[in-house]
């Protein structure tokens, strides 16, 4: 089985998150959507409304898992016995970054693979620290998350 690990904040998940998982599904048998928990970092969402709306999104894909988790993702990778870990890009800054990270957990673990996919052209300006500072200001979110998805605190 291809099992691969999407990691990420996910605060909150983008029209750009959702597509790339649909996309890789063409390419692995089980995803899972880990949430990482950054102890250096504090959340704008809580984790367990961001892990529902995330299951809610995916919710007719049962080969998407929605899961939690703290430390290298390599390890958590290696808990879920996932041989991949997937990464979107969206620009060339995103790739100078997720091939630094790649490149360390390539050398810290070998046999886990990182596989880049591009991002979509026309998500490519959706983040969630923009869709964030859209919502704190009281803008519109709608059209860059997932139909369905109600931004809360």
């Amino acid at each position: 089985m291809k099992r691969a690990v999407f990691p990420g904040s996910f605060d909150p998940i983008t029209l750009g998150h959702e597509a790339l998982v649909l996309r890789a599904l063409k390419i692995f048998d089980e995803i899972i959507v880990a949430i990482g928990k950054n102890q250096l970092k504090q959340g704008f969402f809580p984790i367990d409304r961001r892990r529902q709306w995330i299951e809610q999104v995916f919710r007719a894909h049962p080969q998407v898992k929605v899961m939690e988790y703290e430390g290298l993702t390599v390890e958590f990778c290696r808990k879920m016995d996932a041989g991949f870990i997937l990464r979107g890009l969206r620009t060339s800054a995103d790739f100078e970054f997720e091939r630094g990270i790649g490149q360390m957990n390539q050398m810290m673990t070998p046999d886990i693979e990182t596989v880049f996919m591009l991002t979509a052209p026309g998500l490519t300006p959706v983040t969630s620290s923009i869709i964030r500072d859209i919502f704190r200001n009281g803008g519109d979110t709608t059209p860059f998350i997932p139909k369905g998805i109600r931004l809360t605190i």
